[in-house]
């Protein structure tokens, strides 16, 4: 099989597409022929060792393919071959990847496997960010700070799906054309002047009572100055650079909530509730409530280009590596 790897962390241009022999899953695992695999910002800064967890070598990029069950291991049931998956898997810039049976899941007939290749990670963060930490309820209004990235949509529609209304804050003008064709009912800018004033307008002449932030960038404190009494602020990444401070007395004087959202540990911590998320998530793709976004698509012969692409932050959408159609 071909597949993507590198025996060194220290540039994309490490990287190889090479030939070797396809793995046998063991026991609890699937092996998983591979359509497409999801390219963050996350997967690139893993492929460069700058992640806080450093991947063993050698590395092959990619955490979240979509695709067809190709074998089983011993003690699997419930996952024919030929089945159309998502999964998490070790190294998904490949013809085939190995995934643990439990990070396996059927797609709806509906869903692309390009989707389904973006879908678990953003949107299972974005369901548990908002129910599970932020308590969002219906009618209240949330500012999704980065709205155009992977995360920043999945934040945008699940916010409308739980009966909230979404403003969007976006970069470009064709970041916001995408936040609102997403469904965000008002669009910002982000230029740090009178950027504050602006969204109160927004919100209605209020301050939001969520801010769903996965940059913590030059707006996170004015954000944060902005939400409405007991409003929360949800962090979830850093893609804007230096990691922000915030002085510890605004908390007391908004009264109001700096919530981490770590959905990895989520995951191990809370299993059970982890999977009715994706259980629900899935079910509002069946019932065609939700349409996960694909981003900018790229090749397999294009992987450099692809984490080159995924480091600037600059995509709509999370991006995808095509290793084989549909």
């Amino acid at each position: 099989m071909k597949f993507v790897q590198a025996e060194t962390l220290e540039a994309v241009d490490a990287y190889r597409l090479v030939e070797g022999a396809a793995p046998t899953p063991g026991p609890g695992e699937v092996l998983v022929r591979v359509s497409a695999c999801g390219v963050g910002y996350v997967d690139a800064l893993v492929s460069l060792g700058r992640y806080q967890v450093k991947p063993p070598l050698p590395h092959t990029p990619g955490q979240e393919v979509g695709g067809w069950v190709e074998a089983v291991g011993a003690g699997v049931e419930g996952l024919a071959v030929g089945a159309r998956v998502m999964a998490s898997v070790r190294g998904g810039f490949a013809e085939l990847a190995i995934a643990p049976a439990a990070g396996v899941t059927r797609v709806p007939d509906n869903m692309t496997l390009a989707q389904a290749a973006t879908f678990r990670v953003n949107y299972l963060t974005a369901l548990h960010a908002l129910e599970d930490r932020a308590r969002v309820a219906a009618g209240e209004q949330v500012l999704v700070l980065g709205a155009a990235g992977g995360l920043g949509l999945a934040g945008l529609q699940v916010a409308g799906l739980l009966g909230a209304r979404v403003v969007a804050a976006c970069s470009t003008e064709e970041k916001r054309a995408a936040a609102q064709a997403a469904g965000a009912a008002a669009v910002l800018d982000t230029a740090p002047e009178g950027w504050r004033e602006r969204l109160k307008e927004a919100c209605g002449g209020r301050g939001p009572d969520v801010v769903f932030d996965p940059v913590c960038g030059p707006l996170f404190e004015p954000a944060f100055r902005s939400l409405s009494w007991r409003g929360r602020h949800l962090v979830l990444g850093f893609v804007g650079g230096p990691i922000p401070a915030l002085p510890a007395n605004l908390t007391l004087m908004k009264g109001a909530a700096l919530v981490g959202v770590d959905v990895r540990q989520f995951m191990i911590f809370e299993a059970e509730r982890a999977a009715g998320h994706m259980a629900r998530l899935l079910g509002w793709v069946g019932e065609g409530r939700l349409t996960p976004p694909v981003g900018r698509v790229f090749g397999l012969g294009e992987f450099v280009e692809a984490l080159e692409f995924a480091l600037t932050g600059q995509g709509v959408g999370k991006a995808v590596l095509v290793v084989q159609a549909e």
